[in-house]
């Protein structure tokens, strides 16, 4: 039980401030009231704190990924707080400045920051998952609060038609992994992660367990926007709030990718690296999709969070050849293991990410039609870099490390995917990665010469909009922090990946010992009973 409590005493600090901001949020007084994003940075900093000494689980199927996949989680999720501000009640807060009282009813601060507190809970319990039952709550209440997110990040029906597709698609998603882990109890007898791994590895996949593994799979590629089921995102990304976008990028793409380790590890790896013919040819095939739908499609928008949907949906592709590489031999270095180069690419893309979605946040356009809105067709970053350097800058390197380019922090990322593939022998997904990651370039260059080069084009005789600076000088910090990050976590980069690849250490199940003990068995004082 101590051991347990120890695990989750992260979550425990961020539950706590939860409650916290559920009651400042709503509170009369402005200061409180703008005292609780604080509330969640602190407890935040607190909890990637918390994380960093939980000692590891010896049973567990990775006995050192809680630590590093905690710390990584607060600290994207401290840059996607500074980026959250003014995302919610900003017309209640113009109307008090002018006088009006503050109406409660009217205000949803107190709930937003709650929801996202509860999402980035849900994340720190998908990393410490052991369990089926655990790993479905722990998904669920990373993406249920999301849906409000996006519904109520602004007063357009683009949000709430948003929203409602990314609820019914959402609910399919899960349907169809808690279907596939039904299939694995079933065919394990057991919910323990590390027991059915043992399990499969004295008896073998089974048909039942194999059609539960894909379903899982299948199930969980909604979460990473992995194709078939990447449907949604564009919708999404464009519908919300570009602050709540780069929340999607990052929290239900990372609590996939933890849980899909999770799962594939439990019929594991064999000698020479590979996973079982079926599942290895599923996650080939979604790979290869998702990296050549994702890129093609980005390549034909125009709709800068469009282009950063399909983007994600890229990413994952990417990252779904270090789920194909696995961990590599025991003591395997950091460039054969794919699953640390998945974890240092999660942080990676967390940050890059999130500067791109910041500098959108931190430019408001102003209509021919007098109304107002965040910056998203790719012409609103027209010479940004002249006009407001530090978010033009901001753009040119998270763009480009995006891309990969070196030396910037995406280009460690991406090599560790195509070292870790190599050194598997995955070299088809491997000529598949770097073929996507060339049609990658052309939009993302685009992006950069947009706004780097300030001369419009002559065929476009569509009137332009005004480019002002939102007032929230939060989200241009956000930006600057992500550009910064890029540059100079190259510095402390061997730490990262040390930790990484120390997370990454793959505790290969033993066929015959599997612990029943603590799970809900039946004695056999029950079984006579139910005999008689």
């Amino acid at each position: 039980m101590t051991e347990k409590l120890a695990l989750v005493l992260p979550e425990l600090v961020l539950f706590i401030a939860t409650c916290l901001v559920m009651i400042t949020g709503q509170w009369p007084v402005r200061a409180i009231r703008n005292f609780t994003p604080w509330i969640c940075g602190i407890a935040l900093l607190i909890a990637g704190m918390l994380a960093t000494q939980y000692p590891g689980d010896p049973h567990a199927l990775f006995p050192n990924l809680v630590p590093y996949a905690k710390f990584i989680i607060a600290a994207v999720a401290i840059l996607l707080l500074i980026n959250l501000t003014g995302t919610v009640d900003r017309d209640l807060e113009d109307d008090v400045d002018q006088g009006k009282p503050f109406l409660p009813l009217r205000s949803t601060g107190g709930e937003f920051y709650a929801f996202f507190m509860f999402s980035i809970t849900g994340l720190m319990l998908t990393a410490s998952a052991d369990d089926l039952i655990w790993l479905f709550l722990a998904l669920e209440l990373t993406s249920l609060p999301t849906y409000i997110m996006v519904a109520i990040s602004t007063h357009k029906n683009k949000s709430r038609e948003a929203a409602v597709k990314y609820f019914f698609l959402g609910a399919m998603g899960a349907a169809i992994f808690l279907y596939g882990f039904a299939l694995i109890y079933g065919a394990a007898g057991s919910t323990n992660l590390a027991d059915i791994a043992a399990v499969f590895a004295k008896d073998g996949l089974s048909t039942l367990g194999l059609a539960g593994i894909l379903l899982a799979i299948l199930g969980i590629g909604f979460k990473i926007a992995a194709f078939p089921m990447h449907f949604y995102t564009p919708d999404v990304y464009q519908g919300a709030a570009s602050s709540v976008s780069a929340m999607l990028a990052f929290v239900p793409k990372t609590a996939g990718f933890l849980a899909l380790i999770f799962i594939v590890a439990t019929v594991g790896w064999n000698d020479s690296g590979r996973l079982p013919e079926s599942v290895e040819a599923m996650i080939w095939i979604i790979a290869a999709l998702t990296m050549f739908v994702g890129n093609t499609l980005a390549l034909l928008q125009n709709s800068v969070k469009r282009m950063l949907a399909y983007s994600s949906v890229a990413h994952s592709g990417y990252m779904l050849v270090g789920i194909l590489a696995g961990p590599g031999q025991p003591d395997s270095p950091f460039y054969r293991n794919g699953i640390a180069a998945i974890l240092f690419y999660l942080l990676t893309y967390g940050i890059m990410t999130v500067g791109v979605f910041a500098v959108l946040g931190a430019l408001e356009k102003r209509n021919t039609d007098g109304s107002t809105s965040e910056a998203d067709d790719i012409e609103d970053l027209r010479g940004l870099c002249k006009t407001h350097p530090v978010l033009g800058w901001t753009v040119v390197l998270c763009a480009l490390s995006m891309l990969g380019f070196p030396p910037l922090l995406g280009f460690i990322g991406k090599l560790g995917l195509f070292s870790s593939g190599i050194s598997a022998g995955q070299i088809p997904i491997i000529i598949i990665l770097g073929i996507n990651s060339a049609i990658a370039a052309v939009y993302y260059l685009r992006m950069v010469a947009v706004v780097y080069l300030d001369k419009k084009d002559q065929s476009d005789t569509k009137p332009a909009s005004i480019i002002t600076l939102s007032p929230f000088p939060s989200r241009r910090l956000a930006g600057a922090c992500s550009a910064i990050a890029v540059v100079l976590l190259l510095v402390i980069a061997q730490p990262l990946i040390s930790a990484a690849h120390k997370a990454a250490n793959f505790n290969a199940p033993i066929p015959d010992q599997i612990d029943h003990t603590q799970h809900d068995q039946p004695t056999e004082h029950a079984r006579t009973d139910y005999e008689e």
